[in-house]
């Protein structure tokens, strides 16, 4: 009861609530579509690959989002141009470009003299979010979702079969392209709250969970949200109520109910699947 009282006292948890609620919608959303392509490799390339534009921007006193943005778009082109013009297969080129992306950001914000801000980049700190935060965050989640909504049918058939989404004359490249921009914008948007190293938690769990649910995409990105949402709160909850690091708390909260629909989904659950191969040999012996 304490963290409810105190939630309508202090502003400063009024806006880690709002902007952990936000992130967890659209990296929900989002998400949704990179588990369906088989990118879940390139949303953890890019969350990493943003901390050099971060500690650049640190370093010149301007807002990380610009830095940020940049360095996510940068390794999008970067992987896609080594892929494509090399032997190198996707994945691998994923590995060198993020790894080195990483390794950068980690140099220049030791070199900026911030072990603090380091720390806080790397695995999030909701509770010091600020007014700008969250206003930047609402521009970020209304981009996405409007994208998202105006563009779903040409998503949906894209992330499904990219094949025919091209024999319909759809631009695959250029969705695909959409689509890292939009990872990007996320990317930056959930620095403050689970930080690069743990935002590919909320990127991929909660839709992984909506997967395991639902065979329709309109419910699963709802689903999605959902599930972000509610476990950012649980998380955010459970962070300040016992003093704990609210980035991995947030991750392991989307663990726990993935682990509630892996074990108890009605139709993709474990339980009931061996429940139903029990009373399937029951009725054969009978």
């Amino acid at each position: 009861m304490e963290f409810f009282q105190d939630l309508m006292t202090y502003s400063f948890l009024q806006k880690a609530l709002a902007t952990s609620i936000m992130v967890g919608i659209i990296c929900g959303v989002i998400g949704c579509f990179i588990v369906l392509r088989g990118m879940a490799l390139m949303g953890d390339a890019i969350s990493h690959a943003v901390l050099p534009g971060v500690a650049i921007s640190y370093m010149l006193g301007i807002n990380f989002f610009y830095g940020a943005v940049a360095t996510g778009i940068l390794t999008a082109f970067s992987i896609g141009a080594i892929s494509q013009n090399s032997r190198i297969k996707n994945d691998s080129s994923i590995g060198i470009v993020f790894s080195a992306f990483f390794a950068l950001g980690i140099i220049l914000i030791t070199k900026a003299g911030s072990a603090t801000d380091l720390t806080q980049i790397l695995f999030g700190n909701v509770l010091s979010v600020r007014s700008s935060d969250m206003w930047l965050t609402l521009g970020i989640g209304t981009i996405v979702i409007l994208v998202v909504a105006l563009f779903f049918k040409e998503l949906l058939v894209s992330s499904f079969d990219e094949t025919m989404a091209a024999a319909y004359g759809l631009k695959t490249r250029m969705i695909h392209y959409t689509i890292m921009f939009l990872l990007t914008l996320v990317t930056v948007a959930s620095l403050q709250t689970v930080g690069v190293i743990l935002v590919v938690s909320m990127l991929i769990t909660p839709a992984s969970t909506a997967y395991l649910l639902t065979n329709r995409l309109s419910v699963m990105v709802f689903l999605a949200a959902f599930f972000g949402a509610l476990s950012a709160v649980i998380g955010l909850y459970f962070s300040f109520e016992y003093n704990l690091p609210s980035g991995p708390v947030i991750a392991l909260a989307t663990t726990f109910i993935f682990l509630l629909a892996f074990f108890f989904a009605p139709k993709q659950g474990l339980v009931p699947k061996k429940l139903r191969t029990m009373n399937k040999n029951k009725t054969r012996t009978a």
